[in-house]
């Protein structure tokens, strides 16, 4: 009988055995494919990249892509110098570092399962050992393409442009409001200090501009259309302001810049200033044209001209 048995007994084993590493391949089988669904293919600018379905620790080295990660619900543990000084972004990086390109090991401590950098990076190569890294040319796409592009690469593409077609009606409405209010052929300037240079602004390079021009649709004067449309900004000196200043100004106001302009004669003089037709802001809440940065602008822009 038990010559019988151990033959039968060894037949079980075997056969339990063999079951038994089917099921554990299976299951590794779906743990995989669990794995793999946790990621995405995003089709960034150089290609598609794989990255997490759900980044949980982003570092974010370019400062015209920070506030839309924040307006999306990004957790940002690392952000360039500029975004970490914004008013604007306070609350959402108050506990994140500040990083840049170069400094590799402050970014490897952080632990990032995501990384966006600027195109012109000269440590792409470096940041994608550590992390999947996608980067953006600035200016490459509109203001609002920009936004949505971000929306696809947090697998946000839906909020994304769900709030898109939003703020186009909104800020096209206020537009229409404005005209009404000033007069369709008014015409309004954009003008920064930065450093030891004045700047004036075209219609897509941040500071309200797409907001102003392209959206609303009101009027910059003829010697902004002429020399900074197609840079994007022109650099002048204070003695040409009044061909550049038009009927209403926006003064983008770097505390720390040299703004003694604002105290010649030229610039008392101007039709704008004596009006009471200038409306200062903070420069550096207002530099870029991510979607918090833009809610700010729209907002700051309806205040100003309609007062409410």
């Amino acid at each position: 009988m038990k010559k019988i048995l151990i033959p039968m007994l060894l037949v079980f084993v075997l056969t339990f055995s063999a079951c038994s590493n089917q099921t554990t391949e299976k299951d590794n089988t779906s743990t995989i494919q669990e794995v793999k669904s946790e990621t995405i293919i995003y089709e960034s600018e150089n290609g598609p990249i794989e990255v997490p379905a759900e980044p949980q620790r982003i570092v974010d080295l370019t400062c015209h892509t920070s506030g839309s990660v924040m307006a999306l619900g990004g957790n940002i543990v690392g952000v360039d110098k500029y975004s970490k000084m914004n008013p604007l972004f306070e609350k959402y990086s108050k506990d994140a570092v500040e990083v840049s390109d170069e400094s590799l090991e402050k970014i490897i401590e952080l632990e990032p399962d995501l990384i966006i950098a600027s195109s012109t990076s000269n440590s792409i190569d470096k940041l994608k050992k550590i992390a999947p890294t996608v980067t953006y040319t600035f200016g490459k796409v509109d203001y609002l393409t920009s936004f949505l592009e971000i929306g696809k690469l947090l697998n946000k593409e839906k909020e994304a442009q769900a709030w898109i077609d939003d703020f186009k009606i909104r800020a096209q409405r206020a537009g229409e409001e404005i005209k009404s209010k000033i007069g369709a052929d008014a015409t309004i300037s954009v003008i920064e200090g930065y450093e030891k240079q004045l700047y004036v602004f075209g219609d897509n390079w941040c500071r309200g501009t797409e907001i102003l021009y392209e959206e609303m649709k009101l009027k910059m004067p003829e010697k902004v259309k002429e020399m900074a449309l197609k840079d994007g900004y022109y650099a002048l000196s204070p003695e040409v302001l009044p061909e550049f200043v038009g009927d209403y100004l926006i003064f983008s106001k770097n505390l720390d810049a040299d703004n003694s302009f604002t105290e010649t004669d030229t610039y008392k003089n101007l039709p704008a200033v004596k009006n009471n037709r200038v409306f200062e802001v903070n420069a550096k809440q207002f530099y870029f044209n991510d979607a918090l940065t833009l809610e700010y602008q729209l907002d700051f822009i309806k205040k100003s001209f309609l007062g409410n």
